[in-house]
């Protein structure tokens, strides 16, 4: 007997040494992973691929629920009504909880009710044109904008997000005339950018990039502080003179406030582990997701609430509503 328990204990350290999925379990029943947005989205393609991950870290199945409408609301509601065991939790865009709530009362408190685990990958704004747009780079259509006051138009993925202020924004800045034109997320907009019944659009780099490559759109500026490594060749706006187009959207887990402290940390942990396989950081890479340095949970709040309150001054300064 004392052989077999002591082969039992060099089992469990091997298994231990080896990374053993069981070793970094925080539950023993399934888990459900929320989705405030219909299937093959962004926030959806990468909710499949962390949720893949993290079903064979824990042993457990992670199941991924999509809950679509009003802005986010319907999803993080539901999140809300279950109980804060880990057993349920939510993949959203930060849009959700730091641009939308200031033009669409959803019902919740983003920095009260909810709070972030682990934030997972980046998506930048980009402006983009469409190919039958004149203008060849930033520069050509702040100026053919100019030239033509009220009759170019922008698109947005949806009222009330970055996509929305940074033409805003750029009127402002530029002295420019620019329409919005909503639209209910980034398929339907680009269709129309593409096709060219609107000429120009700020949207998300992972929804972009595959049009971009394939010459359906044209990329014009990074709204970034820096230049982006695969557009090596694309100033930022911060370049060209408005520094404060800086948009950059992080996709994150999260859960109820009511989560106790330990149990989020242990789940971060699991987390930052899914995070860090590399079959993981090259099918989150080849999503055109951007790789994020690690936050402790206490540095995602703080950065939550930092972006909420810029949001909020925008919002504010130039206007921004709904409809």
């Amino acid at each position: 007997m004392p052989r077999l328990t002591h082969l039992a204990a060099l089992l469990v350290a091997a298994a231990s040494a080896l990374g053993s999925p069981w070793t970094h379990a925080y539950t023993d029943k399934p888990v459900k992973m929320i989705v405030p947005a219909p299937p093959g989205g962004t926030i959806d393609v990468l909710a499949r691929i962390v949720g893949d991950q993290l079903s064979r870290d824990i042993g457990q199945p992670v199941v991924v629920e999509n809950r679509p409408g009003a802005g986010g609301a319907i999803a993080v509601k539901y999140l809300l009504s279950q109980p804060a065991d880990g057993q349920t939790l939510m993949m959203t865009a930060s849009n959700v909880l730091t641009e939308v709530p200031h033009v669409l009362k959803g019902g919740f408190d983003p920095l009260k009710d909810v709070q972030p685990v682990a934030l997972m990958a980046r998506s930048s704004l980009l402006l983009i044109a469409s190919p039958q747009f004149p203008a060849r780079d930033a520069k050509e259509a702040i100026a053919y904008v100019k030239a033509h006051p009220g009759q170019v138009s922008y698109a947005s993925y949806s009222a009330g997000t970055a996509s929305q202020y940074a033409g805003a924004i750029l009127n402002q800045a530029a002295g420019l005339d620019m329409q919005h034109v909503p639209y209910p997320g980034s398929a339907p907009a680009l269709a129309q950018v593409m096709g060219g019944q609107v000429p120009l659009m700020f949207d998300g780099s992972v929804t972009a990039r595959p049009l971009i490559a394939a010459n359906r759109v044209r990329l014009l500026a990074v709204a970034t502080q820096a230049r982006l490594p695969e557009f090596p060749a694309v100033p930022t706006f911060a370049e060209l003179g408005y520094p404060a187009l800086d948009f950059a959207n992080w996709t994150g887990v999260i859960a109820s406030s009511q989560m106790p402290a330990p149990l989020v940390e242990k789940i971060h942990a699991v987390l930052r582990k899914v995070a860090a396989n590399p079959a993981v950081r090259a099918s989150v890479a080849n999503a055109g997701f951007e790789p994020m340095a690690d936050r402790t949970p206490a540095q995602a709040r703080d950065e939550l609430r930092e972006e909420f309150t810029r949001n909020a001054g925008i919002v504010k300064r130039y206007d921004i509503r709904l409809n």
